[in-house]
This record gives C-alpha cells, structure tokens and sequence, in this order.
C-alpha cells in the first residue's frame, strides 16, 4: 500500500473506531489504526501479485495424480469483510506431451497459489474455481481438482452463530469431469 493510501485508510480507521462509540485517542486504541492497516497489507496481499508471478512448472514424464491435501489458507468475506479460514485439498493430473513429457508444478507452488488467491476480499465458491483455473493456466493439465474446507466468521461470530459449522466447496476441471474413475481415485489420495 503506498503511503498516501495508507495515511487515508488510518484516519478512516479512526473514525469507524469513533462511530462504533469508542475514543481513537484512548491509550489502548492509539496505535490501532496502524496496526490494523498493517494488517490488512497481509490481508489483502493477493491484489498484489498475479499468480504467474511466482509458479514454477518442471518438464517431467509423470502421468499420475499429483495430489497435495492440508493447505492452510486465510482469506476475508467480500460480503462482511470478517475472516474465514480453513484447508484447500489439491489434485491434479499431469498432461503428457508426445515425448511423454509434461509438466507439474512445484509442490510449493500449489500452496502459493491457494494463498494468493485467498488473500483478497473473497467468497469461498469463487476461490475454489479461481485456484483451480490458476493450476489449470499454469500447468494445462489434463484435470483438476480443487476442494476447499472453511470456518466463516461471519456465520461463527454473528448471525445464526454456528461455532462448528465448515463449508465445503469443490471445482473440478478437465476429464474429471467424465472420468469418475479418476476423479475417486484423487478424492481417495486426498483423504476425501
């Protein structure tokens, strides 16, 4: 964020401070709207990189389910702007080129798409989609799939108060589509 938006965004955590009935100038409150834009740059991080920045794709002759499962994640309700949080489940299976080369994705990289992607103000379905496009963009594989576990804060802290409700969302692309052998074979890596 650069200064002249950081300086702003500080003077309106001030005033939301005041407008919910508490004193910005109160010794415990002083340093809060620093600390809370400060926050917001990890965030909302995800606005500022594109995917492609950091993935790195291998020429490898593998052509089996490369599935990695627990990838944390953090990421903010578009519609609340309160954090949810959870596990994103990835599978995918590699396309294989004439030479029986293909290509897969580092293993970090897996994760830090899912982080990119969850750092922006977001809604879970279309997360789910948006990390299976970028592997998809990435790698071309010949599938996807994406399944991703979430505590919404906004169903937790207020409204209908569920302490233990978890959302579950899925995308599934390519031949996954049609091969269901294939698709439960990655659902079985994944411990799904």
């Amino acid at each position: 964020m650069n200064p002249e938006h950081r300086i702003r965004a500080e003077a309106l955590v001030r005033e939301l401070i005041a407008i919910i009935g508490d004193d910005p100038a109160r010794p415990g409150l002083l340093d809060t709207p620093h600390r809370v834009v400060k926050s917001w740059g990890v965030l909302f991080s995800g606005y500022e990189h594109k995917t492609e920045e950091f993935v790195r794709v291998f020429e490898e002759s593998y052509d089996a389910i490369v599935a990695v499962k627990d990838i944390d994640y953090f990421s903010a309700c578009e519609h609340h702007m309160l954090p949810f949080f959870g596990r994103c489940h990835v599978a995918y299976l590699p396309a294989i080129n004439g030479d029986r080369a293909g290509k897969v994705l580092g293993v970090s990289k897996l994760a830090r798409i899912v982080n990119n992607v969850a750092r922006r103000l977001q809604i879970q379905e279309r997360m789910t989609r948006e990390i299976a496009e970028a592997i998809e963009q990435a790698a071309h594989p010949r599938a996807v799939a994406v399944i991703v576990e979430g505590t919404h804060l906004c169903m937790v802290a207020r409204g209908v108060n569920q302490q233990h409700a978890v959302m579950r969302t899925s995308a599934m692309l390519g031949d996954w589509l049609e091969d269901h052998r294939g698709k439960d074979e990655a659902m079985r890596l994944l411990g799904l």
